[in-house]
């Protein structure tokens, strides 16, 4: 009997284990195993989901709090005008996290605290089927709308610099500080090719040459995904705005762009090809404006036929902010909202941004056979495949109390300083800089001296003690140094600056040895009433906004010395103040610690290196003005004023002086893998350690469709001693010298071209030679 009663337990022992495991399985469905490929993942996933359901991934709404902030500041007409603030009239935010709860949300935006994040996956986690919620914000320099994080320079910033590394850098550790408070997607990098500088968003593009954008876009890029970003310290990027928004007919955003096909292939589109083919960039936004008669959210021409099916594009497009509706509303290239989705989803968009109706319109059009349910399919395969790679089926939350150590750590405000440093860029220097003890008084003033304005667009405002003003790095480095720093404040809005306070100004200045004023522009995203550039702020000058030129004006007729430095993501155009400034500095928008960096620029504690990433113009009258501009732009002049630029591209000066050798090639091009180097010797002729860019460019000389007239194709910084050479070495490769012929195909063509190298674009900076390609090389396209 008791052997009978052993082999009973042991067959009920088994069976349970059996029917333990069979109820294990059903619980957890393959599709939360992480141990199978993802492919797998997601076709288990969704052979599980409805129509309704997969299309409800493609749906993406604004965070909780962002509505409720914006219920109670705007009406429902208010609201369809703006760009940074969503509700949705007759929805509540308890309507949409019912909306999250049944699984009818597969994203969402505008969600800045990690305690709400985990609130959103919670209510995620109570759906049928527990798809977490992709988090995306726009952490452009720095995830700058969490209140307290390391905020880097500015795209535009950035691309002074000349060094695509700080760009990795942004980006990997940018994604750490995301990921620790709560976001998965980055909406960026903004790799417009920037055209037109009226355009407020000037800032946070990486400036006017395609081949600068294109390697640092491609480098964030990087940074936030490392790869196939799988794991919890990365992130997806996105590119943007596909197309042209950098070259609008009047510099206005969302204005109409139209351009030649030969301009689109050959400025506007290399950096999206290097972001997805070398970048593997997962995800596109598409653009606000119409490029050349068809708005950018129903172009299938380029979001499928191009990048996807020519450039191999893998990953998923997101529609601009409410950028679908505008097809109608805007653009009349559709009847009415659905119509608009029928067209913008048909030409390859797979997700909404933002709010509802597109769902309820994909539904009701793939039923009524008009968009093929494979569309629909693939959309949302690709969005939950984000979603498995980011790891968020397995932990969709944040560990909140440990969150801030990730957050503005000593690596990453390292990583900001640097780049504030190697962005500060000298324009003008009579010998006045760096300050000495003949200039022991200094006296600082002007709109944007003491705030952060410093910042830049895209960021919410950030504890004090986590920013460095203008004056608070001139104050605290000057008082270590025994200097007398003053300082009077003036209206942060140059518009409102009053008689009373450039006369105070004017009082300071007599008082002191040099006056230090910080001039520029305002583009800080909570200061919308003080703005006057960033988003939706274009302008219609280029020179100085409000009363900051009257203010020099009256400062400069103290006889006293005048150091200018511009804060701002836009181009500043001011021949007065070139022609009497003792020195001019652009400082751009360089992030926490841009106090700190104009102050140890202006004290000689660190030598300037940073270059324009931009032409200067003279004023907006020159416009357009570029330096890879066609051979024949200049071949008559204006009758009043020069038809060279204030500053050229690629320009920058030093507290040192460098000497460049004649440049040599070495190697031929005659097929497509085939690479020429090109050296130079650059040394330091001055008395104190430096920084320079080298700067390469090519002309092809003789071409069946007319060239610019030069195109940067490489660039390395390099810190020299004093007296020091160094040997520089890029290379060239038939990508390089590429081009679209008569016929637009792609390749090269058989004939001479000139290399020329030197520290900035200007004719007169460069030194020259040549090389011959012997046979034309076939490229594909």
């Amino acid at each position: 009997m008791k052997k009978n009663s052993i082999k009973i337990v042991l067959a009920l022992f088994v069976a349970t284990l059996i029917f333990s495991s069979f109820i294990s399985n059903e619980k957890k469905p393959p599709y939360l195993n992480p141990k199978l490929p993802i492919e797998e993942r997601v076709k288990d996933l969704m052979s599980r989901m409805t129509l309704e359901e997969k299309i409800a991934q493609m749906c993406q709404y604004v965070g909780l709090e962002h509505i409720k902030e914006n219920e109670a500041k705007y009406t429902a007409e208010q609201i369809k005008k703006r760009d940074d603030g969503g509700f949705y009239p007759g929805k509540t935010s308890d309507d949409i996290a019912n909306l999250v709860k049944e699984g009818k949300i597969g994203s969402m935006l505008h969600i800045v605290t990690a305690e709400e994040a985990n609130y959103i996956q919670s209510l995620a986690m109570k759906s049928k089927l527990k798809i977490p919620v992709l988090i995306g914000i726009d952490a452009i320099h720095g995830n700058g709308l969490y209140r307290g994080a390391t905020i880097y320079p500015s795209p535009i910033s950035m691309a002074a610099t000349f060094e695509d590394k700080l760009n990795y850098d942004c980006g990997k550790q940018s994604a750490k500080e995301m990921r620790a408070t709560g976001s998965h997607w980055a909406f960026t990098p903004n790799i417009d090719v920037l055209r037109e500088p009226r355009w407020g968003r000037t800032g946070e593009t990486y400036g006017e040459d395609p081949f600068l954008v294109g390697n640092m876009g491609t480098e964030m890029i990087k940074g936030f995904q490392q790869g196939d970003f799988t794991g919890t310290e990365k992130v997806i990027a996105c590119a943007k705005h596909l197309i042209g928004g950098g070259e609008s007919i009047n510099g206005l955003n969302l204005a109409p762009t139209d351009v030649s096909e030969r301009t689109l292939l050959e400025m506007h589109l290399p950096p999206y090809k290097k972001a997805v083919q070398e970048g593997k960039v997962f995800s596109i936004m598409t653009a606000h404006n119409e490029i050349n008669g068809i708005p950018c959210h129903m172009d299938y021409h380029l979001m499928t036929e191009v990048l996807r099916n020519q450039w191999g594009f893998q990953g998923f497009y997101v529609s601009d902010w409410n950028d679908v509706e505008r097809i109608y509303s805007v653009h009349n290239a559709a009847k009415d909202f659905k119509e608009a989705t029928l067209f913008s989803v048909e030409a390859g968009l797979d997700m909404h941004m933002h709010g509802p109706q597109f769902g309820e319109y994909v539904l009701e059009l793939v039923k009524e056979g008009k968009l093929p349910v494979e569309r629909v399919d693939y959309a949302c395969a690709k969005i939950l495949e984000a979603k498995f790679r980011l790891g968020l089926f397995e932990n969709p939350y944040v560990d909140v109390k440990n969150k801030d150590k990730k957050v503005f750590t000593k690596e990453h405000q390292a990583s900001a300083l640097e780049g504030a440093r190697k962005a500060m860029t000298l324009l003008k220097n009579d010998g006045i800089l760096p300050l000495t003890s003949t200039t022991k008084k200094i006296f600082v003033a002007g709109p944007n001296a003491n705030n952060q304005t410093t910042l830049g667009d895209w960021v919410k405002p950030q504890p004090d003690d986590k920013v460095i003003t203008v004056y608070e790095g001139i104050q605290s480095l000057g008082k270590q140094k025994g200097f007398e720093v003053s300082y009077s404040k003036v209206a942060e809005n140059s518009k409102k600056i009053t008689d009373e306070q450039i006369n105070s100004v004017v009082e300071g200045a007599k008082n002191s040895d040099v006056v230090v004023l910080v001039l520029g522009e305002n583009s800080f995203r909570h200061d919308w009433p003080n703005k006057t550039t960033g988003e939706n702020i274009d302008r219609s000058t280029l020179q100085l906004s409000g009363r900051q030129l009257e203010m020099f004006n009256a400062v400069k007729k103290t006889g006293k010395k005048v150091v200018v430095v511009y804060v701002s993501g836009s181009l500043i155009s001011e021949p007065t103040i070139e022609k009497n400034a003792n020195a001019t500095l652009f400082a751009w928008e360089s992030g926490s610690f841009a106090g700190q960096a104009v102050a140890e620029t202006l004290f000689g504690d660190y030598n300037p290196g940073g270059k324009l990433p931009l032409t200067f113009p003279r004023s907006v009258g020159q416009l357009q003005m570029v330096y890879n501009h066609k051979p024949s732009q200049f071949f008559h002049k204006y009758h009043d004023v020069a038809k060279t630029p204030l500053y050229p591209f690629g320009y920058g000066l030093s507290y040192t002086n460098f000497n460049f050798s004649e440049p040599k090639v070495t190697g031929t091009i005659n097929n497509a893998t085939d690479k020429v180097t090109v050296t130079v010797e650059v040394t330091n002729t001055g008395k104190v350690a430096g920084e320079e860019v080298v700067q390469l460019y090519i002309k092809d000389d003789i071409s069946s469709a007319t060239r610019p007239v030069k195109e940067l194709k490489g660039y390395q910084r390099v810190y020299l001693k004093a007296g020091e050479t160094k040997t520089v070495t890029l290379t060239l490769t038939a990508e390089s010298l590429a081009f679209y012929d008569l016929k637009f195909n792609y390749g090269v063509e058989p004939g001479d071209f000139t290399i020329m190298v030197g520290n900035s674009s200007d004719d007169k900076s460069l030194k020259k030679t040549k090389f011959k390609v012997a046979n034309r090389i076939n490229l594909k396209k």
